[in-house]
């Protein structure tokens, strides 16, 4: 009788009728967009002006030039026609073409001779007679790929990133004398840094997505990659405590975590800081760097949290600090060299995501830890508390 069952329901799999049934609907719509492409829908509306819309990607200055990517965002074919450059027609070159079919991308080229720390503004006209403003604030030489170059943001990376992880690192040993209370405060103020990183990180994200040209979605992209990265790691997490894996070895995956969210919000501080300094906005003198090292000096404290009763080996330690520090100097290089909003807007979206997949694991932490002596009074000043530490050391960075 089971036998039976199974090869009925095996008939009823290969079944090619119900393969025709989940095809048909879709070939029904596609014939549907078809005839309203050709028909109109019956409606006989034009638009009077034609509906044109260019995203500026990148402008790079070489000595003597302008290099201008853009792309077309609109539903139709544009051809650039003009360039004026403050108030004056300009000479250009266009490459692949002038005209830049929906969604394509063009590299405009200006020969014309700017001057450092000067503010220009190019104009762009579309075939349409359309026109399209840019902002150039500051002339400043754009850096190229250089092996200096690389040193420069890698060394941005490690002043914002890498040292203080490394030096919140440092009070490992005298954390391990806490008592256990103290412990427990000590995970909350992490949560509440956490809590903070994330909230700032999702702000970052949301300014950026201002940025991305509209068929992409910036939105919709802050979504995919804050949820999908929130429930990758929890499925991740629930899969290693499925394993009877014993509870050191679970706090190091907590710290793990905690590691590479922090790690994806540097990551996102050195796309910002990169960016800016490639085209000149700001200038990274050295308060802005202590600035950064004293609000991110914390990181290192929320990486050690969940391991301080345990002995994890100094090598492990190091990796961590490396995974969470390190980012900032990946994302200068890519923030400062090739900056892209849409590229910006998915990984602050991760980092939004983890961070806060790791609250959760933290809170989890926390509940185990007071279940048989419950301490509302410290876990509430301790979030409270870690979110008022950026909170103030915010305030020399922003």
């Amino acid at each position: 009788m089971i036998e039976e069952t199974q090869n009925q329901i095996q008939v009823k799999r290969s079944n090619p009728m119900t393969l025709v049934l989940l095809i048909l609907p879709l070939l029904i719509l596609g014939g549907l967009i078809v005839l309203f492409l050709r028909t109109g829908g019956g409606l006989n509306l034009a638009s009077p002006v034609p509906i044109e819309s260019l995203s500026v990607e990148r402008t790079v200055l070489h000595p003597g030039q302008f290099e201008i990517t853009v792309r077309n965002t609109s539903l139709e074919e544009i051809t650039i026609a003009q360039v004026i450059v403050n108030d004056a027609f300009w000479e250009f070159e266009v490459s692949p073409s002038p005209s830049i079919p929906r969604l394509g991308k063009a590299v405009l080229r200006i020969n014309y001779p700017w001057s450092d720390y000067e503010a220009y503004a190019v104009r762009l006209f579309t075939g349409n007679a359309i026109a399209f403003d840019i902002e150039i604030p500051v002339a400043f030489t754009t850096p190229q790929p250089e092996t200096s170059t690389f040193l420069s943001f890698a060394l941005i990376g490690l002043y914002v990133g890498v040292i203080p992880v490394y030096l919140g690192l440092l009070w490992y040993p005298a954390l391990r004398q806490l008592q256990r209370r103290w412990m427990v405060f000590l995970l909350a103020v992490t949560a509440g840094l956490l809590v903070f990183l994330g909230l700032d990180t999702l702000v970052e994200a949301i300014e950026q997505a201002a940025l991305v040209p509209g068929p992409f979605q910036g939105i919709g992209l802050i979504g995919i990659g804050t949820v999908g990265t929130f429930l990758l790691l929890e499925a991740i997490s629930r899969r290693e405590k499925g394993l009877g894996r014993s509870e050191a070895t679970q706090r190091m995956s907590v710290a793990t975590l905690i590691a590479v969210g922090i790690g994806l919000h540097n990551l996102g501080e050195g796309l910002a800081i990169g960016a800016a300094y490639s085209v000149g906005e700001i200038a990274l003198g050295g308060f802005l760097v202590i600035g950064f090292i004293i609000q991110n000096i914390t990181e290192g404290v929320a990486i050690i949290a969940p391991v301080v009763r345990d002995q994890p080996k100094l090598s492990k330690l190091v990796v961590l600090g490396l995974i969470g520090g390190a980012p900032a100097i990946l994302g200068a290089w890519i923030g400062g060299l090739s900056p892209s909003p849409t590229l910006a807007v998915l990984f602050l979206a991760i980092g939004t995501g983890a961070v806060f997949e790791v609250v959760l694991e933290i809170a989890r932490l926390i509940q185990k830890d007071t279940a048989r002596q419950p301490m509302p009074a410290m876990v509430f000043s301790g979030v409270l508390g870690g979110m008022l530490i950026l909170w103030v050391t915010g305030l020399m960075v922003k």
